[in-house]
């Protein structure tokens, strides 16, 4: 694959945050994805989000699946940590990562297909052990690297581009999160950057499992029939020497609105989008109103979007399972190994 190189140098009046560094410098390669993708807009939000909180980027780990979300991290925090692992098994590659150094900030990047699928049970762990890490699914309801298939969280009744209805019930990761006692839970859509920003900054302060759900369009998989600029129409009318396809350009979906207002957001393909952001004076300490008030607007075709739910008092794994406060990759190895005495001391305490 071709990468294209940005340049190294900034313009010196780039304005620098609090720690020396300007927002180019959390920025990545150029995005491979196609042109208007809702993922490349939640990339933006991470920068802007980990710019404005001051954080060095060498202090961050972000950590991916496999998936079109998954190749986001490539483009963004160029210079922090990063593993890219396999499909599905994420999060525990977090938690281990988490468990060995404590002192990085964790970032924990997916789709609905990767964590609602294949990782559906390394997702549900990592909520309920309250690993602490910013763990955001690009949700866009199909599986984009595999032409469009739909993901375990399309809606019953959807239809994909070839006309398809999506019979099953979808997995609600939001729900889910709740449910399995995550101490953070928001759901964003990825054009409205004014409220995703801090919904990151929020999860990435945050002291325990932090989720976000961020509905985010695909352009592609709207060559339905019918339409003149669709693949097959062109395939058909065209005398090629050869097979390409090509994905035309789409304009990026945005959308403001204010605290309690619903909008209808008209998708690429033409279908609607109903949000409903909450209102300000909204409680998101209370677990059981959060998951009824969503499922209750859910229920009228809405999307609640914003912070669902927090506990102010969080802790995570470490202190559940009272950790060292050096990290373990700090550690000299007479006291990651302690020895025989130690040991059998261990093994008294047991009996």
């Amino acid at each position: 694959m071709t990468y294209i190189a940005k340049p190294r140098l900034h313009h010196p009046t780039l304005t620098l945050n609090n720690v020396g560094y300007t927002r180019r410098d959390y920025e990545g390669r150029v995005s491979t994805l196609c042109a208007g993708c809702g993922h490349d807009s939640i990339s933006a939000a991470v920068i802007q989000a980990c710019w404005e909180l001051d954080i060095e980027p060498h202090r961050v780990a972000k950590l991916s699946g496999i998936g079109c979300s998954s190749k986001t991290p490539d483009y963004f925090l160029g210079a922090s940590h990063g593993f890219n692992t396999v499909h599905g098994r994420m999060p525990s590659a977090l938690t281990g990562a988490n468990l060995a150094n404590r002192d990085l900030l964790y970032l924990g990047v997916s789709g609905d297909g990767d964590s609602a699928s294949i990782g559906l049970g390394q997702f549900a762990h990592a909520m309920r052990r309250g690993v602490r890490m910013a763990y955001i699914v690009e949700n866009n309801g199909v599986y984009g690297l595999t032409k469009g298939q739909f993901s375990a969280t399309a809606d019953r009744g959807s239809k994909s581009k070839k006309g398809v209805i999506n019979s099953d019930s979808p997995v609600d990761l939001v729900g889910l999160a709740l449910q399995l006692g995550a101490t953070y839970v928001a759901r964003s859509f990825s054009g409205d950057k004014a409220q995703l920003v801090p919904l990151i900054k929020g999860a990435m302060a945050h002291g325990g499992a932090a989720f976000i759900d961020v509905i985010s369009p695909c352009v592609t998989f709207n060559n339905h029939g019918g339409s003149t600029k669709s693949y097959d129409y062109v395939r058909e009318h065209n005398e090629a020497v050869s097979r390409i396809d090509f994905i035309s350009d789409r304009n990026e979906i945005t959308a403001m609105y204010e605290p309690g207002e619903v909008i209808e957001v008209q998708q690429h393909d033409g279908s609607m989008l109903r949000l409903r952001k909450l209102l300000s004076d909204y409680d998101p300490t209370d677990r059981n109103r959060a998951m009824n008030y969503m499922q209750t607007h859910h229920s009228r075709g809405e999307i609640v979007t914003g912070l669902l739910y927090v506990d102010p008092m969080a802790t995570d794994l470490h202190t559940s399972l009272n950790t060292s406060e050096l990290p373990l990759n700090a550690m000299s190895a007479a006291q990651l190994c302690p020895g025989s005495g130690a040991l059998a001391k261990l093994n008294a305490s047991m009996r």
